[in-house]
C-alpha cells in the first residue's frame, strides 16, 4: 500500500498538521467550556432592558407627565359624577319626585371649579313635575356661575347662588289628553298660540261631540292663561248647545234637523200650538190658523227657507223650561235638557283649562320670558336671577 501523500504548504508547512492543529484547538475548547443550548430569552430580556435603558431622560418625563395626566382626569371625572349624583338625589328629596333627575355640571377640570368655589354651569333636567291640574312633561333649567356655599372646604357644600338661569318647561298634548281629557278629549296645536280640543263629553248619559278652541298666552310674568272659545256640543246631528246667553248660543237646532222637522206635521203642529214659539218663529196668525186646518198649507209655510232658518234660531233651553213636553216631542231627553244649562262657560274653560304659574322662589326672581304651542306640546321658556338654593 502506498503512504499516504503529503502535502507542503511554501511555507513549509505540512497541511495535514495545520488540520490536526485546528481540530485540537477546536477540542481544548471544548473541553475549557462545557456545550449548552443558547438561552434567547434571557438574551432577548437583557437586549430590551438595555433598549429601554437608552431611552432619553426627557422621553421618560413625557411618558411620566402622560401616565400621572391620565391618572388626574380619570379622579376628574369621577369626582364629577359622584357629584352629579349627590345632587340629583338632593333634589329627589327636595322636590319629592318619583325619579331622580338629570344632572349635568359642564367645565373642566371639575375639581379645580370645586376648590374655587364656583361651577361655570349645571344643568338640570326633571321629567313628570306636577304642576295643579296638569303634570309638566319636562323641566330643563341651566343655572349659569354658580357660587358654591361651603364654609368648611368642598366637602362641605350646604348651597349654592344661582345669579343666572333659564331654560324651558313642557306641557305635553299627551299629558293633557289623559289628565283633561280623560281619554276621551285630545288636544292638538294649530299655529304658535292655538290649541284645539277634540273629543266626547258625556252629559246625562249621552256622549256630545265637544269641540273648543284656546287661546295661549303670558298671564303677567309668572303664569300662562288659556281664552276658551268656540266651544260646542253636538247633540248628534239634532242639535248644538253653546253655552253662553247671547241670541247665537244656547241650544239650536242643526241645519238638517230643521229641514227634517218641515218633513214631520205633527211635530210642526205642536210647536204651531205655543204662542211663544209661533211668535218666534215670525208666523203670522192667519198663517198660523190655515195651516193647522190644512196639511197642504203648512207644507207651504214650512217649505220655505225662512222657517228653516227661523226655525234654528229657536233657542231650546228657553223653551224646555216652560214647555218640557214639547222638547220631548220633538226628541230631546229631559235629563238632557236639564243638565246643559249647567254647563255654562266658566264651567266648561274650566275643564279645559291649560294654565299653570310658576312657583315663588325663596330668594331671587323667576319670570315667564315666552310661550309657544309646539307639535308635542306647549314650551314655555322661563329665566331667572338671584336664586339660592339650599342653605
Amino acid at each position: 500500500m502506498r503512504a499516504p501523500h503529503h502535502i507542503t504548504t511554501h511555507s513549509g508547512t505540512n497541511i495535514n498538521d495545520f488540520v490536526a492543529s485546528v481540530f485540537v484547538a477546536s477540542e481544548d475548547e471544548e473541553e475549557d467550556e462545557p456545550w449548552a443550548p443558547p438561552n434567547h430569552r434571557r438574551g432577548g430580556r437583557r437586549r430590551r432592558r438595555s433598549r429601554f435603558a437608552g431611552l432619553p431622560l426627557a422621553l421618560k418625563m413625557v411618558a411620566g407627565v402622560v401616565v400621572l395626566t391620565s391618572f388626574l382626569t380619570l379622579a376628574d371625572r369621577w369626582a364629577l359624577l359622584y357629584a352629579e349624583r349627590r345632587a340629583a338625589d338632593t333634589l329627589k328629596d327636595r322636590m319629592h319626585l318619583s325619579a331622580a333627575p338629570e344632572v349635568d355640571i359642564d367645565g373642566f377640570p371639575f375639581l379645580t371649579q370645586l376648590a374655587d368655589g364656583r361651577l361655570k354651569s349645571v344643568k338640570v333636567t326633571v321629567p313628570d313635575v306636577a304642576a295643579s291640574r296638569v303634570t309638566l312633561a319636562r323641566v330643563t333649567a341651566t343655572a349659569h356661575d354658580v357660587r358654591l356655599n361651603a364654609p368648611d372646604g368642598p366637602t362641605s357644600v350646604r348651597g349654592a347662588g344661582i345669579p343666572r338661569l333659564d331654560g324651558d318647561v313642557l306641557l305635553s298634548f299627551d299629558d293633557l289628553n289623559r289628565e283633561l281629557g280623560a281619554s276621551q278629549v285630545t288636544f292638538t296645536g294649530r299655529g304658535h298660540d292655538r290649541v284645539l280640543a277634540r273629543g266626547t263629553l258625556p252629559v246625562a248619559g249621552h256622549d256630545l261631540r265637544l269641540r273648543a278652541d284656546a287661546r295661549i298666552g303670558r298671564d303677567g310674568d309668572h303664569g300662562i292663561a288659556t281664552q276658551i272659545g268656540g266651544m260646542r256640543l253636538d247633540l248628534g246631528d239634532l242639535a248644538t248647545y253653546r253655552p253662553g246667553t247671547r241670541a247665537s248660543e244656547g241650544l239650536h237646532l242643526t241645519r238638517d234637523s230643521a229641514a227634517r222637522l218641515t218633513h214631520e206635521t205633527n211635530k210642526v203642529k205642536a210647536m204651531f200650538a205655543v204662542p211663544a214659539v209661533v211668535r218666534r218663529l215670525g208666523v203670522p196668525d192667519w198663517a198660523v190658523r190655515a195651516a193647522l186646518r190644512s196639511d197642504s198649507e203648512l207644507a207651504r209655510v214650512t217649505g220655505t227657507p225662512r222657517f228653516i232658518h227661523q226655525a234654528m234660531r229657536l233657542n231650546l233651553i228657553d223653551l224646555a223650561l216652560d214647555h218640557p213636553e214639547l222638547l220631548k216631542r220633538l226628541g230631546f231627553d229631559p235629563a238632557l235638557l236639564d243638565a246643559l244649562p249647567r254647563l255654562t262657560r266658566p264651567v266648561l274653560a274650566d275643564r279645559l283649562s291649560l294654565g299653570f304659574r310658576l312657583p315663588t322662589p325663596h330668594r331671587g326672581e323667576l319670570r315667564l320670558r315666552d310661550v309657544r304651542v309646539e307639535k308635542d306640546g306647549i314650551r314655555v321658556r322661563i329665566e331667572g336671577a338671584g336664586l339660592a338654593v339650599g342653605r
